[in-house]
């Protein structure tokens, strides 16, 4: 899955029952709130949360649960069913970015390269990301309880995923000097980098042609402390094809 640097399902939660809007409306519906949040599956989180559309209707909190049930969907796998309902989630919140940029990563990341309908969903996963560029510059805090200092930090990650989505488009269009640019963007504007993003700029150095980028890059994420073993897995691979490229290159 690409990595969505989002809030965390419980510090979602948390922000969202802290806020001074959104407010539950009735004790059971934070009971069924706490539920969603403190799921610990994607299944058990999707049922928690079409539990809480169903039996509370007119929850202010309607946004965040579709959203909340998009993103598990995204875990699983399902594109389909997440793209249902964070569009669902925009519908009852336009300005939910989160939305927007799981849309626009997840579109994009599953464009196939002889999908008939491929210039159109790349062109819809484009529009998703800039329109959470745009968002984002004037949200508010999803907590008020953050400081500006985490606040600031927050933002700066949810423009870089905005920019791995566009990287992944540029990349998907076989754009890859603008794909390089976006991905980099990606990494220099987070506050916390994510390595699956440099295995990502590493595997669009390798398409560009620049082989020695591609293995700095990729030596990076082999060496960095605390990385997922499946992602320095996939920078060992393309850190393979790196070599031989270069090599046959010679």
């Amino acid at each position: 899955m690409t990595k969505i640097a989002l809030v965390g399902l419980l510090t979602l939660a948390s922000s969202a029952l802290m806020m001074a809007q959104p407010k539950p409306k009735s004790q059971a519906e934070v009971t069924a709130l706490q539920a969603m949040f403190s799921a610990t599956d994607a299944d058990a989180r999707i049922k928690a949360g079409q539990d809480v559309i169903a039996n509370f209707a007119n929850t202010e909190f309607k946004s965040i649960v579709l959203f909340t049930i998009a993103d598990s969907y995204n875990r699983k796998g399902d594109t389909a069913k997440m793209v249902a309902y964070a569009e669902q989630s925009l519908d009852a919140d336009p300005k939910n970015y989160q939305a927007m940029i799981l849309l626009a990563q997840g579109i994009a990341a599953h464009v196939g390269t002889d999908d008939l309908d491929r210039d159109k969903r790349l062109a819809e996963a484009e529009k998703y990301a800039n329109q959470a560029l745009e968002t984002i510059q004037t949200a508010t805090k999803i907590n008020p309880a953050m400081t500006d200092d985490q606040w600031a930090a927050a933002k700066k990650d949810y423009t870089a995923d905005v920019h791995q989505a566009l990287g992944i488009i540029a990349s998907a269009r076989k754009k890859y000097d603008v794909a390089i640019v976006e991905f980099k963007s990606a990494i220099d504007g987070a506050a916390t980098p994510d390595p699956a993003t440099m295995v990502r700029l590493g595997q669009t150095y390798n398409k560009a042609g620049k082989y020695d980028d591609a293995i700095a890059t990729l030596d990076k994420v082999m060496n960095a402390p605390d990385v997922n073993p499946a992602v320095k897995q996939f920078a060992q691979a393309e850190r393979v094809r790196a070599v031989q490229a270069k090599g046959a290159a010679k």
